[in-house]
């Protein structure tokens, strides 16, 4: 999220971070963000971002980029909110993912609109371009 965050402010763009203080010590976060918000845990922190967010877009990452594309897609799929959400699929690093999905849907646990509830583009180009068409 750093580079992320360094890219935005070249372009002269507004950056938030949030971070929750159990993190704090353990993590070399960039601080010299517009706003930078602490939380008292991971819960709130997901919450603020949430909050503070008009779309929701997951690069590739680990276990907590799937933790909060889960909560956010469950969130849009039970009808607690509308916000776009866009998987990055960068040289196909989601593909495992989209075929569990796709696992999950064959079996009979999620119906097959689950998948319409996000959007997955293959490169930065492409995101950009369904943000601004999202946002405007």
């Amino acid at each position: 999220m750093g580079e992320v965050a360094r890219a935005a402010q070249t372009a002269g763009a507004p950056t938030f971070g949030v971070i929750p203080t159990h993190l704090m010590g353990a993590e070399v976060g960039k601080r010299d963000l517009t706003t930078f918000v602490i939380t008292e845990d991971m819960h709130e922190r997901k919450k603020v971002m949430f909050m503070n967010s008009d779309a929701i877009v997951v690069l590739p990452g680990g276990a907590g980029s799937l933790d909060e594309f889960f909560e956010v897609l469950t969130w849009a799929q039970i009808g607690l909110h509308r916000k776009p959400i866009f998987l990055l699929n960068v040289e196909g690093y989601w593909n495992p993912l989209l075929a569990l999905l796709d696992h999950i849907i064959a079996e009979g646990f999620a119906d097959a609109s689950v998948k319409n509830y996000f959007t997955t583009l293959p490169d930065v180009p492409a995101l950009t371009e369904a943000l601004r068409d999202a946002l405007s």
